[in-house]
């Protein structure tokens, strides 16, 4: 029903408009008990096959929602419903943001593909701390990708870092550290082997003075050498970090149908979807036989089917996420995986 009749009506409207629209239709309906036993006995997979522990967390399936769907937590746990094992709220900011002028949202519907150049929009950390507080939990995993301010000049990131870090420590599972957006001005700088090295151990520090430390995992691009793939290897290592997401959006654009017009009138921002599988997928293999398995990979990038969550997990990927496939597929997408998983 999704791709025949929902779709089509979405994407007849402005990418980010209807987005904004759809999350506040959503967030009114899920208020609803009937609408939320509704979606869960159509969409809910429980079994305990599709259990995953990860960093000393039990997550109920391998399928999560990943960040920038639903950066300020409007609707937060209840993506349960749709049955996703796990959400990714964010990037948050420590200040509330405007992000880059709009329009930058943008479908490639011949690539199955979403440019955008957002910016870390997002009402910051003060605002997800006050929806979060309100969320019942029962027992969703939640995570949390964090990111500085576009004014915070570099050698200032991690403050901005770690106040995100403190003020949503109690109310998250687990964190992601966001180095990796295109659409940051100099933010994939943070990248380098040795300021990147300099903000996670400030960040392990932090998370090592608490009782129990939650997993820091760090999201990386996907346009990175094989050598500065070694070099993100070792910065787990050395950082004390538990794990890495591969990967972030690509500024590639080779081998698309969309017209080179189309993407010139587009202009700059990160490539998400189909055209981004391959090269995630690659990431996520060499991660994994490079550093023989010794930590977690969250692999999301260009999940449009099933057999593409199978090919992400069977590259070494613990847990995967959906982003843009579910922009395209809709929640079936999320059933479809956990069937075959199962």
């Amino acid at each position: 029903m999704y791709r025949r009749l929902i779709r089509p009506f979405l994407f007849l409207w402005d990418v980010e408009s209807i987005h904004l629209l759809t999350f506040s239709i959503l967030s009114f309906l899920l208020k609803f008990q009937g609408i939320r036993t509704l979606l869960q006995n159509k969409y809910v997979v429980q079994s305990p096959k599709l259990e995953r522990v990860v960093c000393g967390i039990t997550f109920p399936n391998p399928v999560g929602l990943a960040a920038g769907f639903d950066k300020d937590a409007k609707i937060g746990v209840e993506w349960k419903n749709m049955g996703f094992g796990f959400i990714e709220i964010g990037t948050i900011t420590p200040r509330p943001q405007p992000g880059n002028p709009r329009k930058r949202l943008f479908r490639l519907p011949k690539d199955e593909g979403i440019i955008n150049r957002m910016g870390f929009n997002n009402e910051g950390v003060e605002a997800a701390v006050e929806r979060l507080k309100k969320m019942e939990r029962r027992g969703v995993i939640l995570g949390a990708n964090i990111g500085k301010n576009k004014d915070t000049p570099n050698e200032k990131a991690a403050h901005d870092y770690l106040i995100c870090f403190e003020k949503l420590f109690h109310y998250v599972d687990y964190f992601v550290v966001n180095v990796s957006s295109p659409n940051t001005p100099g933010l994939r700088e943070l990248q380098e082997k040795e300021p990147l090295t300099k903000l996670l151990k400030q960040l392990t520090d932090k998370n090592n003075h608490f009782a129990k430390p939650k997993p820091i995992f760090l999201k990386k691009a996907p346009d990175l050498t094989e050598s500065q793939l070694d070099d993100i290897i070792e910065v787990v290592k050395t950082s004390g970090i538990q794990g890495i997401i591969a990967t972030n959006t690509t500024i590639e654009r080779t081998g698309l149908r969309t017209d080179v017009h189309t993407l010139e009138k587009i202009g700059a921002g990160g490539l998400s979807g189909s055209p981004l599988k391959q090269k995630s997928t690659d990431v996520i293999r060499y991660l994994h036989y490079k550093s023989k398995g010794t930590f977690p990979i969250i692999g999301v990038g260009g999940i449009m089917t099933p057999e593409d969550a199978e090919e992400k997990l069977n590259a070494g990927a613990s847990l995967i996420q959906l982003y843009t496939g579910f922009v395209y597929q809709g929640p079936s997408l999320v059933y479809k995986i956990l069937k075959v998983l199962k």
